[in-house]
Order: structure tokens, then sequence, then C-alpha cells
């Protein structure tokens, strides 16, 4: 699997450490995943959230996570491999699997769950709400088309393979717009206008494919949308929860 070739997890992840307190372990194949959960309240949706690259779930459990508890959400933050307290070392493609296995393992109602993927973790909450029945999306600062984000790290003769196979791959395990397709579920896509790192015409395509809500936000870019606009967002997740 040339997608998760080693340069990738080294040029392409940026994990860091920090161990949680009470974490909420998820076992997967060949490494123990240490996430964070906030159970809902009985009636109430949970919001399963994937952060992004260079971030930990430690950086949401004190701001972001207590804001959608606050507006009636459970929240489950969702780690990755190497990230954290997980062990394991990131690999794009094999934490597809990962994370259908926090959703299955964590026992929530697909019909009551929220999925909710940042940046890289747009990877991954969308690969989820392709494949198992969720209440509905949201990707914010998401990513159109990851082959493009891996192709500005390295080129397929550093991974031992031709531009043509690794765009198989890519099809076959990375297809946003074929996953979006196989999702029916309503989608919101937010993303600052003046993304300096995820161009603004992700989002454009991101919401064409699944027809959903796009958000222009501004001011803010890719790393400091949040500093500007956590109360827009979570009252628009919350607005989704209510349906």
């Amino acid at each position: 699997m040339h997608l998760d070739h080693r340069l990738i997890s080294q040029r392409y992840f940026f994990p860091r450490r920090a161990p949680l307190t009470a974490p909420f372990v998820v076992p997967v194949d060949g490494a123990e995943l240490h996430c964070w959960h906030q159970p809902a309240a009985p009636g109430q949706d949970t919001l399963l959230h994937f952060h992004g690259n260079g971030e930990v779930v430690a950086d949401y459990v004190d701001d972001l996570a207590p804001a959608f508890v606050n507006a009636g959400l459970g929240v489950l933050l969702a780690e990755y491999r190497g990230y954290g307290g997980s062990s394991g070392q990131p690999a794009m493609v094999r934490m597809l699997a990962d994370a259908l296995a926090i959703f299955d393992h964590s026992g929530l109602d697909p019909a009551k769950t929220l999925v909710y993927g940042r940046s890289v973790g747009s990877i991954y909450g969308l690969h989820l709400a392709a494949n198992r029945p969720v209440k509905g999306l949201v990707l914010e600062s998401g990513i159109a088309s990851p082959l493009e984000r891996v192709l500005l790290r390295v080129t397929p003769e550093e991974l031992g393979c031709t531009a043509a196979e690794l765009q198989a791959e890519a099809t076959e395990h990375l297809d946003h717009q074929a996953k979006l397709a196989a999702y029916q579920g309503p989608v919101l896509v937010l993303h600052t206008v003046r993304d300096h790192m995820v161009g603004f015409d992700h989002a454009e395509r991101l919401a064409a494919w699944s027809g959903g809500e796009l958000v222009p936000l501004s001011p803010g870019d890719h790393n400091t949308i949040l500093a500007y606009h956590v109360p827009e967002i979570v009252r628009r997740v919350a607005a989704l929860s209510a349906g």
C-alpha cells in the first residue's frame, strides 16, 4: 500500500504526545487509540470529532468540547495512531478502518451521531459517514482531494510507484466525491475564505459533491478558524442536530 508508505507517514502527519488523564481507549489492529468521551444525556445526539493534523484530542478537551456539551450534545473526540496517548504510527489508509472502529467500539446510535472532520480529520469523518448511516456530517477546513495534499510532500517515484498506480490507490480508498455520493444525510461545509493551507476551492468541491450547505467564514485562516468562529460553528452544529 503506497499510501501507507513510511515517507507519507513521516512527511504528511505531524503527531505529538499529550496523554489524557482518563482516556476512552479503543483497541485497533496493532494499536490502542486514546480518545475522550463525554456521553450524551438521554435524548441528546453525540458529536464524533476528528481533529486536524498537528493537533491532539487534548487540545479540545477544555474548550471546544465543553462548548458542544453546553449546546446539548455528547462529545466523542477521536484520536489517531501515534497522536496524544495513542500507540502505533500514523498511516493514511490504515487509519480509515480506525475511524470505523472508534464508532463501532463506542456503541453510539448512528441515528443520534453527528460526525465532524476538521482538516485531515475530514478524510476520516467522511469515510465514517460513507460507511455508517450517521445523522449528519460536518466538514470544517476539509480536504476534497487527499492525493493533492500528499503530492505536495512526496513524489510517486519516492514511493516506488507510478503516478497512475498512486492515483488508482487514491481512487480506491480516498475518493471523496464517491464517498459523499454514498452518504445520504445532511452535510455542513465550514471553511474560511482565506484558508492559506487548504484552499476554499476544496470547500466548494465538497459542497457541490454533497449538495450540502457551504458556509464561508471570515476572518481567520486554516489555523485560526476556531479562534474566531467557535460560537458560529457550535450554533450551526446544534442546528444540524435539531434538524
